[in-house]
């Protein structure tokens, strides 16, 4: 049962907009996420290539990253489908110390920050588990009818999706009753993480792992090999640190002080004289 609304002095309403499971759940997904995007870089930089297919294309790689020293000292490259890019100070080349050190990611971004493959390892697949346990939760969870209800736009609702992208590149958000809801936008990047880009990860994850090949061959088939389902693994995890920032950027724009609020304490604070815009009804 939903908490209900607490009126506030000043006539504005906190309602109750996510409940302690959502928040638990969210949390904890970040925090799992964290590890795993930064140890996932220490793994990469043990071998910082990506191929399609079976095996290690060496001479087709589709991006690859290094350094080599140059006459005005080393500078790091980043080449990607055969275009090579000075990246020097980024990737491929970055601050070691007080000089820069071959590394396809900086050390301020992996962990652990030296180079330490098998405990990267470790935190990696540890922390992997402990977002499959976590995701398991939340759908149990809206497995009731939450995602259904909270998550799935309706027909009127897309057909509004224009205006949506609209008010959001001149940075204007729901208020007044339409921000109890999701709007369509938020409905879609979190079904796209939730559905696709999520179980993309634990998939080709499971796909390189040669033990886990013993118990699911089939997901060798399904991804056209271990180095095309690593390279899969990457994208995905590039286009979860998308949603991160896009997220990110939404949430200081929107307001990141009632925002974060609503996902402490589950209250977020709105205006019922501001309807500046409405989504359309379910």
């Amino acid at each position: 049962m939903p908490k209900p609304d607490r009126r506030l002095e000043d006539g504005r309403i906190a309602v109750h907009r996510h409940p302690a499971l959502v928040r638990l759940t969210h949390w904890a997904g970040v925090l799992c996420l964290l590890v795993l995007l930064t140890s996932g870089l220490q793994v990469f930089n043990a071998h910082p290539a990506l191929y399609l297919g079976q095996g290690s294309d060496f001479e087709r790689p589709i991006l690859i990253m290094g350094a080599a020293q140059t006459p005005s000292g080393l500078r790091g490259t980043t080449t990607l489908f055969g275009k090579t890019f000075d990246t020097t100070g980024v990737l491929g080349a970055s601050k070691g110390g007080e000089d820069l050190v071959n590394r396809a990611f900086p050390a301020w971004i992996t962990f652990p920050p030296g180079r330490d493959l098998a405990t990267a390892r470790r935190w990696h697949f540890f922390f992997a588990w402990g977002l499959v346990a976590t995701g398991a939760v939340y759908l149990a969870y809206g497995a009731l009818g939450r995602i259904r209800r909270d998550l799935v736009p309706t027909g009127p609702e897309l057909k509004g999706i224009g205006a949506a992208i609209g008010e959001h590149l001149r940075l204007r958000f729901p208020k007044g009753e339409a921000a109890r809801r999701y709007n369509v936008l938020q409905k879609l990047a979190y079904l796209l993480v939730l559905f696709v880009l999520l179980p993309l990860m634990v998939l080709t994850g499971m796909t390189m792992s040669p033990g886990l090949n013993a118990a699911f061959p089939w997901l060798l088939e399904l991804f056209g090999g271990r180095q095309t389902a690593r390279t899969l693994h990457f994208l995905a995890a590039f286009g979860l640190v998308l949603f991160f920032l896009l997220h990110i950027a939404m949430v200081l724009a929107a307001g990141p002080v009632n925002e974060l609020r609503s996902m402490i304490t589950g209250r977020y604070v709105i205006d019922p004289k501001d309807d500046r815009w409405k989504d359309p009804k379910p």
